[in-house]
């Protein structure tokens, strides 16, 4: 059955109004009027940006400082209005976009508990029943009948994030809030998130965490100078960003540029696309290093249909100097598994782990591990492995 949308964006762009004019004069503002000088200029922040977010969804939005992240989230939060386009919300949205809006340091912690609610949209008798959940979660029991001026900056941060995130809204979006509390509570963050990315809610997360992108999300988008450079698969969508912040520079324009250090990746399976349980997957990877630096080879195998690492090398045992053509080989072993559809993701990087090359969506190559002549039990007991791939086999350079 397909999913319903949560939330779709059609066509949306917006730009701000920035003064060029110092003066509060009315009659020059006239006078400038009728000369046709507007006193302004427009800065286009988002640029005709359309994407859907499906029920169930972890959606990512990345993008660097000023791409427009955030003015999309008050966007879709109904905060700003778009000049063109549309937003589409389907569901209560509970949205956390600046810690602390809403809170009033006079009031305690409880009747801002209830204010923050109501202005989230939630009844007196709705926000009771998420009271304690809310409490339990930011652990300040002994402390909601104290104002919150009283309370230190790390238990203000807790409440409010408690607030947000137990409210019982059907999308939950969040803008740059990961690293919120102390060591303790930002585990007991992750455990929210891991457990949310399974419950079938749906949530929208702005963050500059790749990492974070990886281990939660399902879908992802890149937004650079107002327009969606690239969607879809979250780990390519992510090394994309990072790919882009570690190789490129602003010009005298403000405009970021593209610096090349390696170039033409190429992966080429050298055995079958589709391949029998316990047999090898072999491949070769070849690139062009533009400058004198060492570089290395990370591959994963992504359950497709899970979206799940089954396998995942980043080790630096291997690494070429200088510049010129690389070529490597690899061979791997797939025990234990069987009906599995994997992609091979691969990427160079230098010796600080900087992604200086990937390969794209339409150039990763598909595995398929299928073995037909096995009978049900059979299947099952391969199924439910749980070694399921060891290294085959060591790396080899062909060339450079």
């Amino acid at each position: 059955m397909d999913k319903q949308i949560a939330v779709r964006v059609d066509h949306v762009s917006k730009y701000f109004k920035l003064p060029t004019e110092t003066t509060q004069s009315l009659r020059t503002a006239l006078v400038n009027r009728f000369k046709g000088i507007k006193g302004y200029k427009e800065q286009h922040v988002l640029r005709d940006i359309t994407f859907d977010v499906e029920e169930g969804d972890f959606f990512g939005i990345l993008g660097r400082n000023g791409s427009g992240k955030s003015t999309l989230l008050k966007i879709i939060s109904q905060i700003y209005e778009p000049e063109k386009g549309s937003v589409t919300v389907n569901g209560k949205m509970v949205s956390f976009i600046e810690l602390g809006v809403g809170f009033n340091p006079e009031l305690t912690g409880r009747e801002n508990v209830y204010l923050n609610g109501a202005m989230l949209g939630f009844t007196t008798q709705e926000i009771d029943a998420m009271y304690e959940d809310i409490v339990d979660f930011a652990e300040l029991h002994e402390f909601m009948n104290q104002k919150l001026k009283n309370y230190s900056s790390g238990m203000q941060v807790r409440l409010a994030f408690s607030v947000a995130i137990k409210a019982q809204g059907d999308i939950l979006i969040l803008d740059e809030v990961l690293a919120v509390g102390d060591e303790a509570f930002q585990r007991k963050c992750n455990d929210y998130f891991l457990e949310r990315k399974d419950s079938g809610k749906t949530t929208i997360l702005v963050t500059h965490d790749m990492g974070a992108v990886k281990k939660y999300c399902n879908k992802a988008i890149l937004i650079e100078d107002g327009l969606i450079k690239a969607q879809g698969d979250p780990v390519e969508v992510s090394n994309q960003y990072s790919f882009d912040n570690a190789n490129s520079s602003k010009n005298e324009q403000g405009e970021y540029i593209e610096i090349k250090r390696v170039d033409y990746l190429e992966v080429n399976l050298l055995s079958s696309s589709q391949i029998l349980p316990g047999n090898s997957v072999e491949f070769e990877v070849s690139y062009y290093v533009l400058e004198d630096i060492e570089t290395y080879v990370t591959f994963s195998l992504t359950d497709m249909d899970r979206n799940v690492w089954i396998y995942n090398d980043n080790s630096m045992d291997i690494k070429t100097k200088g510049s010129g053509k690389k070529s490597l080989s690899y061979s791997c072993h797939l025990d234990n598994i069987n009906d599995l559809k994997l992609k091979l993701e691969v990427s160079v990087r230098d010796t600080k782990g900087t992604i200086l090359a990937f390969n794209e969506t339409e150039k990763t190559p598909i595995i398929f591990v299928n073995r037909d002549d096995l009978d049900i039990e059979d299947k099952s007991a391969i199924d439910s492995a749980t070694g399921l791939i060891q290294r085959n086999g060591n790396w080899k350079i062909l060339n450079g």
